[in-house]
């Protein structure tokens, strides 16, 4: 696209490029086909997955910390967020103190995250 010099908003001309013609655009730009890079990330990670698990009441981890579970150690899977009530937890450090009813977020392969669901209810 040629954006209007005027109103920088506005597109005055749009090109239509073939893959081979784009491909070499982005060469003289010296820029990588981030499409592209994207894809070969997401099959790269395609096994990775994200699940919410609660801290039941009566959690042996219930007033323990994040660095109490070893979590990652044990499950290879990481503790990415707490949600406690309406506030989140982003990357939250070892300190971090859970109580039940807080919502862990975790990412890891589907036995990861199983591991850290089945730690955090029974230790």
């Amino acid at each position: 696209m040629v954006y209007d010099r005027e109103d920088p908003d506005t597109t005055a001309v749009t090109l239509t490029l073939t893959a081979d013609e784009a491909n070499g655009m982005a060469e003289l730009l010296a820029t990588t086909r981030l499409v592209e890079r994207l894809g070969e990330m997401h099959r790269q990670v395609e096994r990775l997955v994200s699940e919410q698990i609660p801290i039941p009441a009566g959690s042996p981890y219930d007033r323990r910390s994040l660095g109490d579970t070893r979590a990652r150690t044990r499950t290879g899977a990481s503790i990415v967020a707490v949600v406690r009530g309406s506030q989140v937890i982003a990357s939250p450090r070892p300190d971090f103190v859970f109580q039940a009813g807080d919502v862990v977020v975790v990412v890891g392969t589907a036995d990861g995250t199983t591991a850290v669901a089945n730690l955090l209810a029974e230790g």
